[in-house]
C-alpha cells in the first residue's frame, strides 16, 4: 500500500499593518494586547497637546518648546483610507520627480507603501542625493531625520516633515545646554579639552549617534567630533580612541555601551553622565579614569525589550534565532543570539535559506512588514504588547496627503531647516563620519 502524499498547507497571508492590528485590538476582534487603546484614534487628536502621543514614548517627558503641529484640516481628518490613499497616490503622479518621499523602516504601513526609498535614517538621507532633480523631500519619519536630511541635500531643496510633532524623545534626552554644561564640567577635571598630549590625544572626544538634533551634531563638529549610526558605532569609537583619551557619547547610553563592552572597554570605565547632577554623578577620579562617558539617554521602544521575553521566546519556541538592536539594554543583547542596526536584522532574516524562527527586538511597524515580506519563516516581535514608537506613529497618512497636495498648489508646509551657523559643523561631523569606514570596507 503506497503512503499517502501530505500535502502542506500555505501559511495564511501576514498582514503588515500595525494599524490593523491595533484596531482589531480596540474593537475585540483581537485577544492581542496594546500599551494604549489611544493609538487607534488619529494622531491629530494630539496635536494640540504637549507630549510624544501614545506609544512607547509617552511615559517620557517632552521638553518644553517642543514642536507642535498646527491643526490639520478637516477634510483629511474625515477621510477614509482608501480615500487617502488616492489622494496621495494622485498627488505624486502629478508632482512626478519633483519631489521624493522617504519612508523610515519604523513607519505604519499605510505610509511605507508611497515611499520612493525605505531605510533607516541615514540610509533615507542619503537617497535624498540620489534625486538631486526633486524640489522637494517629504521624510516619513521624525525631526532629527528631516534636519539630516536638509544638511545633505542641496540647500534649494524643501525638506518637508508631514508632522511637526513627530519629535524623538531620545534625541531631545541631550539637550545642547545641557550638553555644553558637561563639557565645561569636563574641561575642569581633565584641563583644555582641545590640546594633545604627549602621544597626541585630546582628553575627551565628543561621539553622537545619528539620533540626535542638529545642534548636538553642529557641538560634536566644532569640537573634533563625529557622528555614528548602530551600524558603524564601532568603527566610529575606533577613530575616537585613535585620537583621543576618552570617549563622551550620547545621547544612547544601550549603543556606546553595548559597542564599546564588545570592544573590550570595561564597564567600570564607562560611567553614566546625569546631566541633572553635577560631574553627571560621578567623581573626579572616576570620570578621570574613565574610557566612554555615557550619556544618560535611551529608546524608548528598545527599552521594552526584556531577558525574560528572551526566555519565554526560547522556551515556547525551541531553536529560535533571537536578533535584538543595539539600543536595548546589555542584558538583552548578552541573552540575543545576535545584536545589529535595523538594516542588518532586515538582511540577516532576508539571507537565512532555511525555514527559520525568528523573535525580533525592534520596533513593531518593521517587525510585522517582515513577517508579512517573508512568510516563509515565522517572525514575531519579542515584545507581545503591540506598542509602536509614539513619534513615527504620528506621520499619518492624512499628513502625507496634506503636505502632497499643498505642493501640487505650489506651497511648501511643515519645512525643516537648519541653520547656517550648526549646519556647516554638524556637516564637518557628518562628513568625518562618511570618511571613517571599516577595514575592508568597499562603501
Amino acid at each position: 500500500m503506497s503512503a499517502t502524499p501530505l500535502t502542506l498547507q500555505p501559511r495564511p497571508a501576514i498582514d503588515p499593518s500595525v494599524d490593523h492590528a491595533i484596531q482589531a485590538i480596540v474593537s475585540g476582534a483581537s485577544t492581542d494586547a496594546t500599551c494604549t487603546t489611544d493609538l487607534a484614534v488619529g494622531p491629530w487628536d494630539f496635536d494640540t497637546r504637549p507630549g510624544y502621543g501614545p506609544g512607547s514614548s509617552m511615559g517620557d517627558v517632552i521638553p518644553t518648546g517642543a514642536p507642535r503641529q498646527g491643526e490639520l484640516p478637516q477634510e483629511y481628518r474625515d477621510a477614509s483610507d482608501d480615500e487617502l490613499d488616492a489622494r496621495v497616490r494622485a498627488a505624486k503622479a502629478t508632482l512626478g520627480d519633483r519631489v521624493v518621499v522617504l519612508g523610515h523602516f519604523y513607519q505604519r504601513e499605510e505610509v511605507v507603501r508611497h515611499a520612493d526609498y525605505v531605510g533607516d535614517s541615514f540610509q533615507l538621507a542619503n537617497a535624498a542625493k540620489e534625486r538631486p532633480e526633486a524640489e522637494a523631500i517629504v521624510f516619513c519619519g521624525v525631526h532629527f531625520m528631516a534636519e539630516t536630511a536638509d544638511l545633505l541635500s542641496r540647500p534649494d531643496q524643501a525638506v518637508i516633515l508631514p508632522n511637526l510633532a513627530a519629535g524623538c524623545s531620545m534625541a531631545d534626552m541631550a539637550d545642547i545646554d545641557q550638553v555644553e554644561e558637561c563639557w565645561e564640567q569636563l574641561e575642569d577635571v581633565l584641563g583644555d579639552l582641545e590640546t594633545p598630549d604627549a602621544e597626541g590625544l585630546v582628553p575627551v572626544i565628543p561621539v553622537t549617534y545619528m539620533n540626535s538634533s542638529a545642534a548636538i551634531k553642529g557641538f560634536v563638529g566644532r569640537h573634533g567630533g563625529i557622528v555614528c549610526t548602530s551600524s558603524n558605532a564601532r568603527t566610529v569609537l575606533e577613530w575616537a580612541f585613535a585620537r583621543g583619551r576618552r570617549v563622551l557619547f550620547f545621547p544612547d547610553q544601550h549603543l556606546g555601551r553595548n559597542t564599546a563592552k564588545a570592544m573590550g572597554v570595561p564597564l567600570e570605565q564607562m560611567p553614566m553622565w546625569n546631566p541633572r547632577k553635577p560631574l553627571g554623578g560621578s567623581t573626579a577620579e572616576v570620570i578621570e579614569d574613565s574610557r566612554v562617558i555615557l550619556w544618560h539617554g535611551f529608546c524608548s521602544v528598545h527599552r521594552r525589550f526584556t531577558v525574560d521575553q528572551i526566555d519565554k521566546a526560547r522556551a515556547e519556541h525551541p531553536g529560535v534565532r533571537v536578533i535584538v538592536h543595539p539600543e536595548c539594554p546589555m542584558d538583552v543583547v548578552d541573552a540575543a543570539d545576535e545584536a545589529g542596526s535595523t538594516d542588518i536584522i532586515r538582511k540577516a532574516i532576508a539571507a537565512a535559506t532555511e525555514p527559520t524562527t525568528f523573535a525580533v527586538g525592534t520596533e513593531i511597524n518593521l517587525v510585522q512588514r517582515l513577517a508579512a515580506q517573508y512568510p516563509q519563516h515565522e517572525i514575531f516581535c519579542l515584545d507581545p504588547v503591540v506598542c509602536p514608537c509614539s513619534t513615527m506613529y504620528r506621520i499619518h497618512p492624512g499628513y502625507l496627503a496634506w503636505v502632497l497636495e499643498s505642493l501640487v498648489a505650489g506651497e511648501v508646509v511643515n519645512r525643516i531647516t537648519v541653520p547656517a551657523d550648526v549646519a556647516e559643523p554638524a556637516t564637518v561631523a557628518l562628513e568625518r563620519m562618511l570618511a571613517a569606514k571599516p577595514n575592508g570596507a568597499v562603501k
